[in-house]
């Protein structure tokens, strides 16, 4: 019999099915992957032939193919073994190594998830219910200027915001929902576009759920958190549906009690055609609010004014809410075409109250603001992947288009009083911006060489309405930028792979800045080359490592209380990173993540040309149990480096070394949990600035760090209850 193409499904027990399982047939060497619908179509096979099956995490399976009939397979799940992973059958690495990091050690809260991408920092300096600051690869990316952020393939990260460009607050996320983090360095992705210079991730949810469940937490500073996950369908063929309810609430640490919560309500529902078709509905709405102590300045902790954990204004704080509605199809087209489209509506709100500088530009009234926006985001994504067979070079084809239009009311920067006094306007108007883009990859599959050119495109809409000035008027810009991408892989062996990555990336600046600046400087460009690899040299140990270069046109440094983004000039940064996954025994995994980078200004002279807050040197590193005699956890510790705090280096950003430790024990339904953040209570700062201040009481202006001190030793108990 003539060799053909055969098609199949691979699923779990549960009847779901399988992404980027491997189908490799033994006697013609053919191989394919499964989709997100978990369908596979594998070529140069017949009757006869033997399918060898497999997926980290699930028993690998061998099936003789009897008929020219779909083909469904179930795949049972098991305890995840590295020394069963392949690197050459895998398609995306370290995307597979994040989903044995989500597995071995789960996420427990919000901050959690963004710790999951290796190498990326976060702090917090406003209490809980404000965006948290990012580091990744020598960038202080503050909340997302430099890191494109999604869930669901739906933005997370907020164009001209009040507060700041790309504001990503991922507060709406439980993270119990999370299945998987696909993220990736550097801008060298056609589908992705602003924002993507340092890096992108998007977090998917679950598409069901194994069981329903409780859950409820308590420790200190009067923390509380409760979750509930229940399944709607049970053991409803082609159908899931589920939903999720998160409320927490704590005062933290410090002498004025943050008086923060949040309440957090998640839906999901999924329906799987006949012809192997997804259309997925998940719905949202997220709301918080919170008081904060702010940034303190050192000298006052100094001279014992005031602790640490005190306040010189601590009248700040705010209320910020989202809810999402988001609708997406995976289409299967013919054998080798198939359709992802999604599109999202979102309703934002936010409101937040600081004071930078006390009483530097205020000596009466004092210098806090208060920067409010309500927004409406609507938008789509598409992608074709269509594959086609030149002999037998491989030919994966891929191409789409986007839009995202944000509406933007009285977006806002005002001088207040105590929170509730209205001193003066600063800005004040609407916005309306809007970025549709069109992308293009081919991916040429030569065996063990791989080459991906891709090229996208972007054109924006930028539209501002100054409601402060006396007579109406519409200013407006447009911008277009082009982004070429070049990847290529190249398998040395089953288990390593060598990669070279290359393209330019960008993100976009404010709309009132643009308009400000008469449409210069709107789009600056990122330059971006990484050379790495991903090698197995042993059966349970994964090394991933990169050399990488990136040029930026421009930085923009936000400047928070003058409501302005100030250009800084050209920069480039260089480094490295080096990733660790080993697996000591059945139950016992080790990792590591470590990052050095060099950051400089390009314009400025030696000795004055540091980027403030960019750090030099991260580490990540824990130790974790899996399901060992009912037992799972770990103990992770976090390293920052000294940093410059401005741009001669002569203010320095401490570092500090946390450790956090969890604990859980599984009896029959239910599981008793510990954790302890900052088990070593140490003394560290989350976020640190350079800032020139004035206190009431002081003549002179003072340039210092200004902090937020890090949480002290936290302990906190959980019991969960699943049904």
């Amino acid at each position: 019999m003539s060799a053909q193409s055969i098609k199949g499904l691979v699923i779990n027990s549960y009847s779901q099915p399988l992404e980027s399982a491997y189908v490799f047939n033994q006697n013609s060497s053919a191989h394919a992957h499964t989709s997100e619908i978990g369908v596979f179509v594998i070529s140069n096979s017949k009757i006869g032939d033997t399918l060898r099956v497999g997926l980290l995490g699930y028993e690998t399976l061998e099936i003789v193919i009897k008929s020219n009939d779909n083909q469904t397979i179930v795949l049972k799940e098991k305890a995840f073994e590295l020394d069963e992973l392949v690197i050459q059958e895998e398609l995306n690495t370290v995307s597979t190594v994040s989903r044995l990091d989500l597995n071995v050690s789960p996420v427990n809260s919000s901050q959690d998830i963004l710790r999951k991408v290796p190498g990326l920092f976060i702090g917090q300096h406003a209490g809980g219910g404000k965006a948290e600051q990012i580091f990744l690869r020598g960038f202080d990316i503050d909340h997302g200027t430099d890191i494109s952020i999604s869930v669901d393939d739906m933005p997370v990260n907020m164009v001209s915001h009040a507060h700041g460009q790309g504001y990503s607050d991922l507060h709406f996320v439980i993270p119990e929902t999370i299945n998987n983090i696909d993220f990736g360095k550097g801008g060298y992705y056609a589908n992705k576009g602003d924002f993507n210079t340092a890096g992108y991730v998007n977090f998917k949810t679950k598409d069901y759920l194994k069981e329903s469940s409780v859950s409820f937490s308590a420790g200190q500073f009067n923390t509380l958190r409760t979750v509930g996950l229940f399944d709607l369908l049970q053991n409803k063929k082609n159908q899931n549906a589920y939903i999720a309810l998160e409320y927490i609430e704590t005062d933290g640490p410090f002498e004025s009690p943050q008086n923060f919560n949040r309440i957090n309500l998640f839906g999901k529902y999924v329906l799987r055609t006949p012809n192997n078709s997804k259309i997925t509905l998940t719905s949202s709405h997220f709301t918080s609010r919170w008081d904060a102590s702010g940034q303190i300045p050192n000298r006052e902790v100094i001279n014992g004014n005031i602790s640490r954990f005190g306040a010189i204004d601590d009248t700040e704080g705010g209320t910020t809410e989202r809810t999402n509605f988001n609708v997406a199809l995976n289409k299967y087209l013919d054998d080798n075409t198939t359709l992802k489209a999604n599109t999202f509506y979102s309703h934002y709100a936010f409101e937040l109250y600081s004071n930078f500088t006390f009483f530097l530009e205020d000596p009466i009234n004092g210098d806090q603001i208060r920067q409010k926006e309500n927004r409406n985001i609507f938008g789509l994504n598409t992608s074709i992947n269509h594959r086609k067979y030149f002999g037998e070079t491989e030919l994966n084809l891929k191409a789409g288009i986007g839009l995202r239009h944000d509406d933007v009311d009285d977006i806002e920067l005002s001088k207040t009083r105590n929170r509730t006094e209205t001193l003066q306007n600063i800005q004040f108007g609407d916005i309306n911006q809007t970025n549709a883009n069109a992308f293009v990859s081919a991916e040429f599959d030569f065996g063990d060489l791989s080459i991906v050119p891709a090229l996208r495109l972007d054109y924006f809409k930028f539209l501002y309405n100054d409601n402060l000035q006396q007579h109406f008027e519409t200013q407006s810009e447009t911008k277009t930028i082009l982004s070429p991408k070049l990847n290529i892989y190249y398998n040395a062996n089953s288990n390593l792979q060598l990669y070279s990555k290359s393209g330019i990336g960008f993100h976009s600046n404010d709309t009132r800045v643009v308009i400000a600046n008469n449409g210069k400087e709107i789009l600056p460009k990122s330059y971006g080359t990484d050379l790495g690899l991903v090698w197995k040299p042993i059966p349970k140990l994964v090394i991933n490592s990169a050399l990488w270069y990136l040029f930026l046109e421009q930085e923009f440094v936000y400047v928070g209380d003058a409501g302005i983004v100030e250009p800084s000039g050209e920069t480039e940064r260089l480094g490295g990173d080096f990733g660790i996954r080993y697996q000591l025994n059945d139950y016992l995994f080790f990792d590591t993540d470590a990052t050095y980078t060099k950051a400089r200004s390009i314009d400025a002279p030696n000795g004055q040309n540091f980027i403030p807050l960019a750090p030099d040197f991260t580490l990540t590193t824990g130790l974790s149990i899996d399901n060992y005699h009912g037992f799972s956890g770990g103990l992770r510790l976090r390293y920052l480096d000294d940093r410059p705090a401005n741009e001669d280096n002569s203010i320095v950003a401490k570092g500090y070394t946390v450790a956090d430790f969890n604990i859980n024990y599984k009896w029959n339904a239910i599981t008793l949990g510990l954790s302890i953040e900052n088990l070593f209570d140490v003394e560290w700062n989350e976020t640190q600035f350079a800032t020139v201040s004035r206190l009431q009481n002081e003549i002179q202006s003072i340039e210092e760090i200004h902090f937020t001190p890090g949480t002290p030793f936290f302990i906190k108990g959980q019991i969960t209850y699943n049904f």
